[in-house]
């Protein structure tokens, strides 16, 4: 399974180490950091590419449902809490697993196989490319295959677990995060411009301190963290 990337966050002290222990049983999770603040890992969030978060519910400031709310496009979000009467809340924040504390290794091993049953399935769903020359390539949606010409499609835009393939003349809603699909060699040619948006290169035709203007004359907001990836631009 791939490497994923993962984010803990729990203002009590003793339960944050608890997560920690247990992540660490599984090599394939990269974990870029534990914290205690939501707002501190918000900004690390905001300037990586993260797979899971392992969230606290009740915390000071931010909750872990108002943090999940700002990282809607964070593939998977495993909620870890002592209020079970947040369950109905938070699944409609797209959450894959509920775990009410106190955690047990048992519990956690059960949710692991949920996040890996989550993740082959989207690579499954997810783009390949085609044989046929090198600006072809087939997005699986459904069971059908569609073919779609590379120089033809003018952005990548994140939506919930799904991405949006856009073209002048067709959206192609494809199961698999924009940062999954950026991986993929046939991508190169894109810049992501913020959380929810990659555009080709060759499309950009101007670019002011918030957003950048397509050839078309369409408007995509450019990310404060993601304001680096431009300076080929500049």
């Amino acid at each position: 399974m791939e490497n994923l990337k993962c984010v803990i966050v729990d203002d009590n002290e003793i339960d944050r180490l608890t997560v920690l222990s247990f992540a660490k049983k599984f090599p394939n999770l990269n974990i870029l950091g534990t914290f205690s603040d939501s707002n501190e890992a918000l900004n690390t969030i905001e300037k990586n590419e993260v797979d899971i978060l392992f969230l606290d519910i009740d915390m000071p400031g931010l909750s872990g449902v108002d943090l999940r709310r700002e990282l809607k496009d964070v593939p998977v979000c495993i909620f870890i809490t002592s209020h079970p009467e947040f369950a109905v809340e938070s699944f409609e924040l797209e959450t894959l697993d509920f775990i009410v504390k106190p955690l047990k290794f048992e519990r956690f091993e059960n949710t692991m196989r949920r996040i890996t049953d989550f993740f082959e399935m989207k690579n499954k769903a997810s783009l390949f490319e085609s044989s046929i020359g090198g600006d072809v390539i087939y997005l699986k949606e459904g069971h059908e295959q569609i073919k779609v010409k590379l120089h033809e499609i003018l952005y990548l835009e994140a939506l919930k677990d799904y991405t949006l393939v856009v073209t002048s003349q067709k959206r192609h809603c494809v199961l698999s995060s924009i940062g999954l699909l950026l991986r993929e060699v046939s991508f190169r040619s894109f810049v992501r411009i913020h959380r929810s948006f990659a555009v080709q290169k060759q499309f950009i035709d101007k670019i002011n301190s918030h957003e950048i203007i397509l050839n078309n004359n369409l408007a995509i907001p450019i990310g404060r963290s993601f304001k680096d990836n431009l300076k080929f631009l500049l």
